[in-house]
């Protein structure tokens, strides 16, 4: 497995001494303690005061600006003490700067809701996805067997987190992408798991002449329709409603260009050969294929690499239980498999990002 120098740096030798490796893995045993405490903090705002204040707050001053209970003030205050998002000087407690990254990364506030509303219940169901190849953890919130299907029917802050979640990593590669893709210029462009819509959007803005058809699941088209209403330049997007992991369903002819925009993470390395090799046999001899995708073994700090292997369990317990966030070496296997050639890889795209274009073999 290749890993990058931040990657194998961390990953191939012991970095902590036996009581830092003795004090992380209580982190590991407390940590879902630490994550509802963490996310209250934010909720309630005590972070945010601590950071207002000038010298630190006490506890009563704390009590004061929330209303919470003295008895509340302390748990979530001695808690975050030890976890290390507080700090302790003179009588009042402060922000540390493990709390300030917490408050004010966006990646970091982002995950936070993501976990909470969408994850945090169903990976009760995580060895149960496991073993079964299925995503168990979702029946917390209906029978429908994958999270795609259902997304237009989770509950509205549900909802709210998971499109916060995936235009994040989406939306900021946005500009860079689209320069990539129309370097050559392409007239049509199959945009594939186009959700609601927003890439599309992004393309017809910034190209007058491109028509783009987006191709997804029915539902998912009837949410994007729904949210294109009254949008100059509309008449240039089209929607191709169909069931992606059926082997039966043909890729649409006569695209100078085929979009896969995270969403190849959404299936197992066979259902992406399968879905490639389809696209494969849509193509001509210019037709180029675009993969974007945050591959954990190309980012340039190992943070990523840890948030991204961590989204993987998502999709075992929540989303379908088959697939993950890729190391490039397993997708790029994929793509070869389905009689395509990798021409280029792009990194660096947005929050992390890769574009690999493909052509045929």
């Amino acid at each position: 497995m290749y890993l990058n120098s931040s990657l194998a740096k961390r990953y191939t030798k012991e970095n902590f001494n036996a009581v830092e490796a003795q004090r992380s893995a209580h982190e590991i045993a407390q940590g879902p303690i630490v994550f509802q405490v963490s996310r209250l903090m934010i909720k309630y705002r005590i972070l945010q005061l601590l950071i207002d204040s000038e010298n630190g707050l006490t506890i009563n001053e704390i009590v004061q600006k929330t209303n919470l209970s003295e008895y509340a003030v302390k748990i979530l205050i001695e808690s975050s003490l030890s976890i290390g998002t507080v700090l302790y000087d003179n009588g009042k407690f402060l922000c540390s700067k493990t709390g300030w990254f917490l408050l004010n990364d966006p990646a970091v506030r982002v995950n936070i809701d993501f976990n909470h509303d969408v994850n945090y219940l169903g990976m009760y169901n995580l060895e149960e996805s496991l073993l079964n190849g299925k995503p168990e953890g979702l029946k917390i919130f209906g029978s429908w067997p994958t999270i795609y299907e259902g997304l237009s029917s989770l509950p509205e802050q549900v909802q709210k987190s998971w499109f916060g979640f995936d235009h994040f990593y989406s939306d900021g590669a946005f500009e860079e992408a689209f320069n990539i893709v129309f370097a050559d210029k392409p007239c049509k462009l199959l945009d594939v798991g186009g959700n609601t819509g927003k890439w599309a959007l992004y393309c017809i803005e910034h190209d007058e002449e491109v028509e783009i058809t987006i191709m997804d699941l029915p539902q998912q088209i009837t949410l994007m329709k729904q949210n294109m209403v009254d949008v100059k330049g509309i008449e240039r997007i089209h929607g191709h409603g169909c069931n992606m992991l059926s082997a039966d369903t043909a890729f649409p002819e006569g695209f100078d260009a085929i979009w896969f925009s995270q969403f190849l993470d959404c299936f197992s390395e066979a259902e992406i050969t399968s879905i490639l090799s389809r696209a494969y046999r849509s193509m001509t001899p210019k037709t180029k294929i675009y993969i974007m995708e945050t591959l954990w073994d190309r980012q340039r700090f190992e943070t990523a690499s840890y948030v991204l292997t961590q989204t993987s369990v998502y999709f075992t317990a929540m989303a379908n239980g088959n697939s993950k966030m890729y190391h490039s070496e397993d997708l790029i296997r994929c793509i070869e498999k389905s009689n395509l050639v990798v021409e280029d890889i792009y990194d660096g795209i947005g929050v992390g990002h890769s574009i690999i274009r493909c052509g045929i073999k």
